[in-house]
């Protein structure tokens, strides 16, 4: 195995930068011809003009409620992919529910990239506690495994017990999982007497990889890499041998946007991760994952030149119902724009006595607060107390609205 999945993870910023400008309006014109879904969200805008990350960004947002009310239309996929159902292998369903696609060619879901990056290869047996029922994980983890090389025993969840035995029976080297199960199965290990020192290598998503849980792994000799991804797009970062943040994958656009809205922040700002994939057969266009992260700048030690991310920092549905009324993050996005000299603004919910109070904070580099207090009121529907503040006061966790009211 050579130090990278392929010369596209080295690529220099101008040849990434050139093959978007050829590959991106490419896959935007097949997808407004194949797939009638995506022909109808950019009826708009010409594929050919689509070329680099600030066109990307004019285009509107894909949310999975929409992509849920799609498939209740055109059923199984809303008319977002370029074939047919009977044309892919495979048929998902994840909660919601939401249909995904799914076929058995190389790396379909460019998970291997994350094996890769975590040692996995032609010598491994992997152990893959994905689940197989329904959801897309399990194979989309079998299908990363034999784009690497790598041997597969689909374990599935459950039966831990067993889990043991047949770890230690196959030789098993490598795990794939959630990142608490393989602790159920090493110690489930330990209570049998079973030697699971075989297994060196874990790659884990779906789930919080705790720091003490690493530790507890890399004390027991094995590396343990996680990932990110989504049953509708497949692989979205990873960590390196370099562990420093998540490697964006090569067959995806990541964007980093104020929750609720399309709009992209300054690098380093916590948002909303939105991501267009290059997947010919399912071309999600500028989905929003729901999930909050902000770009790391610079490049990975480890040598990959894309755009790296902090990982998962929380979920970006912020929606909050104040004084009987939801306030919603682009409802936010609406009064910062209103006002050229505001940068940012929160909204926070408290309780006064018995009623719900809304404040707004705003950091502004001038205005007078009887002008926002009128914006507030026509953009939020609701009366409020307007607080100034100096600009960079407002931490930088990408909440819009906070919750502080206590529910015990």
């Amino acid at each position: 195995m050579g130090p990278y999945y392929d010369d596209l993870e080295v690529r220099s910023s101008d040849q990434r930068d050139a093959d978007m400008a050829r590959d991106l309006p490419a896959l935007l014109a097949s997808a407004v011809k194949k797939a009638p879904g995506i022909a109808a969200m950019l009826a708009e805008f010409e594929p050919e003009a689509i070329t680099d990350r600030a066109a990307l960004a004019r285009l509107p947002v894909l949310r999975k409620s929409e992509l849920h009310r799609a498939q209740g239309i055109a059923a199984p996929f809303g008319g977002f992919t370029t074939r047919p159902a009977n044309r892919f292998e495979h048929v998902f369903q994840s909660p919601g529910p939401i249909y995904e696609p799914g076929r058995t060619s190389r790396d379909w879901w460019r998970m291997g990239r994350f094996l890769f990056a975590c040692g996995i290869g032609p010598d491994d047996i992997v152990q893959n506690c994905f689940s197989y029922h329904m959801t897309p994980a399990g194979m989309m983890f079998e299908n990363a495994a034999r784009a690497v090389g790598a041997t597969v025993f689909p374990a599935g969840t459950g039966q831990t017990e067993l889990q043991v035995r047949a770890a230690a029976d196959l030789g098993v080297t490598a795990y794939a999982g959630t990142p608490d199960y393989l602790k159920m199965i090493l110690d489930k290990a330990d209570e049998m007497g079973v030697d699971l020192s075989g297994i060196t290598r874990a790659a884990v998503g779906g789930g919080a990889l705790f720091p003490s849980l690493r530790q507890e792994y890399a004390d027991r000799g094995i590396r343990c890499l996680q990932g990110y991804g989504t049953a509708d797009l497949g692989n979205i970062a990873h960590e390196t041998p370099a562990m420093e943040g998540m490697v964006v994958d090569e067959g995806v656009i990541v964007e980093i946007v104020t929750p609720g809205t399309g709009t992209p922040v300054a690098e380093g700002e916590v948002g909303e991760v939105l991501v267009t994939t290059l997947n010919p057969d399912y071309p999600l266009i500028r989905f929003a994952t729901g999930d909050l992260s902000a770009v790391l700048p610079g490049q990975s030690p480890c040598g990959r030149t894309n755009m790296r991310i902090r990982g998962w920092m929380g979920r970006a549905d912020q929606t909050t119902k104040i004084k009987g009324m939801f306030v919603r993050p682009e409802q936010v996005a609406a009064l910062v724009a209103r006002h050229p000299e505001i940068i940012k603004a929160r909204v926070i919910a408290t309780r006064d006595g018995e009623r719900d109070a809304m404040t707004v904070q705003i950091e502004a580099t001038g205005g007078a607060p009887e002008a926002y207090e009128k914006s507030v009121m026509e953009t939020l529907k609701l009366r409020g107390t307007v607080v100034l503040l100096e600009p960079g006061t407002l931490p930088n966790d990408g909440k819009v609205i906070d919750d502080q009211r206590s529910y015990d």
